[in-house]
């Protein structure tokens, strides 16, 4: 449901048959990413304001300041606000635009991992550091070295070791890095340098961690992304190719890589044998959401697993003011998720 259609929507209607409600009401929220530590349900998203910017490609108009965390007792229970968990005046090198975070636990410590522009006007990805999962979170005084672009998101694997994956296209600025250095030329312009139709799709990146969580231990590797036959999805395939909102989760041994594909607001996934892929493409797990962004993340809690993501709807479909929500999800037995229809109509 691309935003161009909106003013043709009942959003009474569409509310009445959406398959689930905004967990919070009382301000806008973003990007969830959840995780169930000790029993409790918690989701690290972007807060959504309006700071009256204009709107474009580049997305300025996203312009986020700070990070609240939600918490959950059980999976129908009420969704609590904690409050402000980081801000972006107390983070140094950061000067605007806190986009998508995700968050970690290690030992008796908790991560906050979250994207920013620094004053160069290019995207870094920080980590911040509390006692408890609802914060108040301490930043590092700089940036994760040789990070990059939006959008991280941590995995812990079973073997105690963490993997980052990030990467966003347009305003997350993963095409301005393709040669390896940021390439600052026509910075109005969120398309330039992205590949042709034909030539393979920009792909995202992961690195292990180091042990400490606050560093990469590697060189960030491209994480690949197969079609059915085995080639790299290609840059015209915008249906299901990357664009960004990288997430993973492991089901049965297997690696399942989700993400967005941007302009077409799909939430797609594909499934490898390790961290690193690569991922053969597997399907839609969320058709189209009100709102031109679609970002999402997928948890399990106690034996059932859940979706959370976002849409415009409270909003009557302004872009960037945007709800959390959750619903369940459901692996098939030959190993792909069921498609889920946001709104029962499919």
């Amino acid at each position: 449901m691309p935003e161009e259609s909106i003013e043709h929507i009942d959003f009474d209607d569409l509310n009445k048959k959406a398959i689930s409600k905004p967990l919070v009401s009382h301000i806008y929220t973003a990007d969830p990413s959840a995780h169930y530590f000790f029993g409790k349900i918690y989701i690290y998203p972007s807060h959504d304001i309006d700071a009256g910017e204009a709107f474009d490609d580049l997305g300025s108009h996203f312009a986020m300041e700070d990070y609240h965390v939600l918490s959950m007792d059980s999976i129908d229970a009420e969704a609590k606000d904690n409050g402000v968990a980081l801000h972006v005046k107390d983070v140094p090198w950061a000067e605007q635009q806190m986009w998508a975070p995700d968050a970690a636990k290690k030992g008796d410590k908790y991560y906050l991992f979250f994207p920013a522009k620094a004053y160069d006007g290019i995207f870094k990805i920080g980590v911040a550091v509390s006692d408890s999962p609802t914060g108040p979170f301490t930043p590092q005084p700089n940036p994760i070295k040789n990070s990059f672009s939006i959008d991280p998101a941590v995995l812990e694997d079973n073997d105690g070791n963490y993997y980052m994956y990030f990467g966003g296209l347009w305003g997350g600025q993963l095409q301005r890095w393709r040669k390896g250095v940021f390439n600052p030329e026509n910075p109005e312009s969120p398309t330039a340098y992205l590949p042709a139709d034909n030539e393979p799709a920009l792909l995202p990146y992961v690195a292990k961690l180091t042990n400490d969580l606050l560093e990469f231990a590697e060189k960030p590797k491209e994480v690949e992304i197969l079609d059915e036959h085995g080639n790299l999805l290609l840059a015209g395939d915008n249906e299901r190719r990357f664009f960004e909102a990288a997430w993973v989760h492991k089901y049965n041994e297997k690696y399942y890589f989700s993400y967005s594909t941007g302009d077409t607001h799909y939430i797609c996934y594909a499934i490898g044998d390790n961290p690193y892929g690569p991922f053969t493409y597997g399907g839609r797990i969320l058709e189209p959401v009100v709102g031109w962004t679609s970002h999402h993340s997928i948890c399990k809690v106690e034996d059932k697993w859940y979706l959370f993501y976002h849409d415009s709807s409270l909003s009557k479909g302004v872009t960037h003011l945007r709800s959390v929500k959750m619903t369940e999800i459901e692996h098939m037995p030959d190993g792909h998720i069921k498609t889920i229809s946001p709104y029962n109509n499919g």
